[in-house]
C-alpha cells in the first residue's frame, strides 16, 4: 500500500541548487532511513514532505485514509501549556477522551459526567491506549506532567515533541534525528519500540546501530541522484562499495570510448549520412558520461600535537555536589598517556558537570584537579559554535591566524584549510547563520582541532554530522596520539574509539568498565537483578568483574581491550581490502596501500599473541 509519493521535486536557494527531479515513495511497514552529506538537503526535503516548505518543481502526495507525525530538529511548541497539556491538545480522539474521564475524575461530584466518560473509555478502549501513553512519557523522562513548556530544555522539547508523535500512533512517522538529547536507555527502548511496532518510518539519523537494527530500506542522495537499497546499514555498506566500483568501471569505458570517438569527430566527416548524424548525436551523451566524475574529497584532519609530558590531569578526592544532588563523591584518578575514555549514563548524572572540572570552567567543593604543564584541551562541546551577526566562514579561521601551522614545520592558508573540511571557496565567503546545521558543526570542530591540542574532550560530536564526516572523525582519532574524553550517545562511535568507560550511576557513583559500550551491555545483561544496599552501589563493580580470574585488573582490563580492539582492526583490514578491487590504482597508490595493510596485519598478529598469553594465564 503505497502511503506517500514524491514526483520530481527541486529545490534551490538563489544560484544554490540542492537538488532537482528527486522521486521516490513510501509504503506501509517500511522504514526507511534516509542518507546524504550535509548541506545536501536532506532536512529541506523533510520540510517539503511535512508542509513547512514548498518545493519549486514537483509535487508530493499522500494517501489521503492515512495519519502522519512529524518529528522536526526544532519542535514548536505553545509554552504557555503544561506538558499534558500539549499532548492533550493533540487531534488524537482517542487522548480527547482519555482527558475527558481525567477531568471527570477531578469533579466527582457529577455523577453523569463521570459515567458518561467511564463509558466512552470502556466503548473505545482506551485504557490500554492511556497505559501506552504513560508508558511512553515515562520512558521518555516526562514524569512532571504539569510542567510549563516554557520551563523545558532543548532535550526535555525535543522528547516531548517525540512522545507527541509516538503516542499518537500515526500510520506514518517522519523524523529528523529522533536520537538527538536522549540517552543511552532511551535510544535502546526507542529502538526496540520501533522495531517491534508495526509503524511505517521515514527518518534521517546519523545513529549507525539504530540503522542497523531498526531500518529495512534505505535511500541515499549521492551527487545529486537517489539510490535505493532493500536492506539494513550493513548491506548498505557493501552495496554502495560495489556500485561505486561499477560506476568507477563504467567511467573508465565511457571515457576510452569518448577518445575513439572524439577523434572520428575531429576528422570531419564530409558526408552526413543518417548513420553520421546519429554518431554524432551520440557523441554528447558519451562525453557527458566520460565527463562524469564522483566528488571523492573527503574531510582531511591533521594535527601539529603538542608534546604530552608525564604528568596529565590527576584527581585527589574530588567532590561535587547541587544542593542535595551528589555528581562526584571523593573521586580519585590519574590520567595516562594515550587513554581513551568514554562517559556513559543517563542525563543528569554529572557528565558535563564533570567535564567542566576536568577543564577548570568549574570548581569542585573540595579535593583539587592537578593539570599537568604541557597539557593543552581541545574542548568540543554540545553548544557548538558562537555565531556572530554578519560572521563569514572564512573569519571564523582568520580569527585563529591567515596561517595554520601542520606537521613537520609546514603551514597552511585558512581558505586552504576549510578546503580540507569541505568548505569550498565559494563556501567560505557565505554567512555562517546560513549553514546547515552539520556545516555549523563541521566548521566548529575545524576551530577546535587547529588549536592543536593534546586533551580532545568531545562532547556529543556525533551530533549533526553526516556519516561520511563521521567516518573521517573516527579514522582521525583512532590514530591521534593524544588523550581522548568522550560523552556520546552514539554506540557506534563508542565502540570504534574507546578503550573504557566511565559508567556514571549517579549519586557520585563513577565506576571503570574496562571495555567499551557493547562489552558492558553484554555485562550488563549477563548480571543477576538484585537490590543492593548504598554501600553496596559504591563498590566498583568492574573490578569485581571476574572475582575468581587468575588476572590482575590491569591484565583484564587489557584483555578486554584487545578484544575490542581486534574486533575494530578486523573491520578496518576489510575496508583496505576492498579498496584493491579499484582497477584504476596507480603503483604509487597500491604500494601506500600495501605498506598500510601490512602494518595493521602486524597490530593484528601482535595484539593476538599477547590475547593468548593473557588467556593461559586464565586456563592455568
Amino acid at each position: 500500500m503505497n502511503y506517500l509519493t514524491v514526483e520530481n521535486i527541486s529545490k534551490s536557494y538563489g544560484a544554490l541548487c540542492l537538488f532537482e527531479n528527486l522521486s521516490f515513495s513510501i509504503h506501509k511497514d517500511q522504514k526507511i532511513a534516509f542518507i546524504a552529506k550535509n548541506g545536501t538537503g536532506k532536512t529541506s526535503i523533510l520540510n517539503i514532505l511535512s508542509g513547512d516548505d514548498l518545493p519549486d518543481t514537483g509535487s508530493v502526495i499522500y494517501r489521503k485514509d492515512i495519519t502522519v507525525s512529524f518529528l522536526s530538529q526544532d519542535p514548536k511548541f505553545d509554552t504557555s501549556l503544561t506538558v499534558e497539556e500539549t499532548i492533550f491538545a493533540s487531534d488524537n480522539p482517542i487522548l480527547k477522551i482519555i482527558s475527558n474521564y481525567e477531568k471527570a475524575l477531578l469533579n466527582s461530584n457529577n455523577t453523569d459526567a463521570y459515567q458518561k466518560a467511564f463509558e466512552a473509555m470502556e466503548s473505545n478502549q482506551a485504557w490500554d491506549f492511556e497505559t501506552l501513553y504513560k508508558q511512553i512519557l515515562f520512558k521518555l523522562k516526562l514524569e512532571d506532567l504539569n510542567q510549563k513548556v516554557s520551563t523545558l530544555s532543548g532535550g526535555q522539547k525535543k522528547r516531548l515533541a517525540l512522545a507527541n508523535a509516538l503516542i499518537n500512533k500515526p500510520d506514518l512517522l517522519i523524523l529528523d534525528e529522533p536520537t538527538n538529547h536522549l540517552d543511552l536507555e532511551m535510544i535502546e527502548w526507542l529502538e526496540s519500540f520501533f522495531a517491534r511496532e508495526n509503524i511505517t518510518l521515514f527518518m534521517v539519523t546519523h545513529d549507525r546501530y539504530f540503522l542497523e537494527r531498526v531500518c529495512n530500506d534505505i535511500i541515499e542522495l549521492d551527487e545529486g541522484k537517489l539510490y535505493s537499497y532493500k536492506g539494513n546499514y550493513s548491506y548498505y555498506l557493501e552495496k554502495k562499495e560495489a556500485r561505486i566500483e561499477r560506476e568507477a568501471v563504467e567511467t573508465g569505458k565511457a571515457k576510452q570510448l569518448f577518445k575513439k570517438e572524439l577523434e572520428w569527430m575531429r576528422r570531419q566527416p564530409k558526408a552526413r549520412t543518417t548513420k553520421s548524424k546519429s554518431r554524432i548525436n551520440d557523441f554528447a551523451d558519451i562525453k557527458h558520461r566520460a565527463s562524469e566524475r564522483r566528488n571523492m574529497h573527503e574531510v582531511q584532519l591533521e594535527l601539529n600535537m603538542e608534546r604530552l609530558g608525564s604528568k596529565i590531569i590527576e584527581f585527589h578526592k574530588v567532590s561535587k555536589a547541587f544542593n542535595d544532588k551528589t555528581i562526584l563523591d571523593a573521586f580519585n584518578y590519574t590520567f595516562k598517556k594515550g587513554e581513551r575514555i568514554g562517559i556513559i549514563g543517563k542525563n543528569g548524572t554529572g557528565k558535563t558537570t564533570f567535564l567542566n572540572i576536568l577543564t577548570q570552567t568549574n570548581k569542585p567543593d573540595s579535593g583539587k584537579v592537578v593539570k599537568g604543564d604541557t597539557v593543552k584541551f581541545g574542548y568540543y562541546t554540545q553548544h557548538g559554535i558562537t555565531i556572530k551577526p554578519g560572521q563569514k566562514v572564512i573569519d571564523v579561521i582568520r580569527e585563529f591566524g591567515d596561517y595554520i601551522p601542520l606537521k613537520k614545520g609546514h603551514q597552511i592558508s585558512a581558505q586552504q584549510l576549510l578546503e580540507r573540511f569541505l568548505f569550498s571557496r565559494k563556501k567560505q565567503y557565505d554567512f555562517v547563520e546560513k549553514l546547515s546545521g552539520g556545516e555549523r558543526k563541521r566548521l566548529y570542530l575545524c576551530t577546535v582541532l587547529i588549536q592543536n591540542p593534546n586533551f580532545l574532550i568531545l562532547d556529543e560530536p556525533t551530533n549533526d554530522l553526516d556519516i561520511v564526516t563521521l567516518q573521517v572523525l573516527e579514522s582521525f582519532l583512532l590514530d591521534f596520539p593524544g588523550c581522548i574524553l568522550v560523552v556520546s550517545h552514539d554506540r557506534y562511535f563508542m565502540d570504534k574509539i574507546v578503550d573504557h568507560l566511565f559508567v556514571f550511576k549517579g549519586d557520585g557513583i563513577i565506576e571503570d568498565f574496562p571495555g567499551n559500550y557493547s562489552d558492558y551491555r553484554v555485562y550488563e545483561d549477563s548480571q543477576p537483578i538484585i537490590t543492593n544496599t548504598t554501600e553496596d552501589k559504591k563498590d566498583n563493580s568492574a573490578v569485581k568483574l571476574n572475582k575468581e580470574s587468575k588476572l590482575s585488573y590491569n591484565e583484564e582490563k587489557e584483555l578486554k581491550n584487545i578484544e575490542s580492539k581486534l574486533k575494530s582492526l578486523a573491520f578496518d583490514k576489510k575496508e583496505l581490502e576492498n579498496k584493491f578491487h579499484n582497477t584504476s590504482l596507480s603503483q604509487e597508490e597500491i604500494t601506500k596501500l600495501s605498506d598500510e595493510l601490512q602494518n595493521i596485519i602486524s597490530i593484528i598478529e601482535a595484539k593476538e599473541e599477547r590475547w593468548f598469553e593473557l588467556c593461559s594465564k586464565l586456563e592455568e
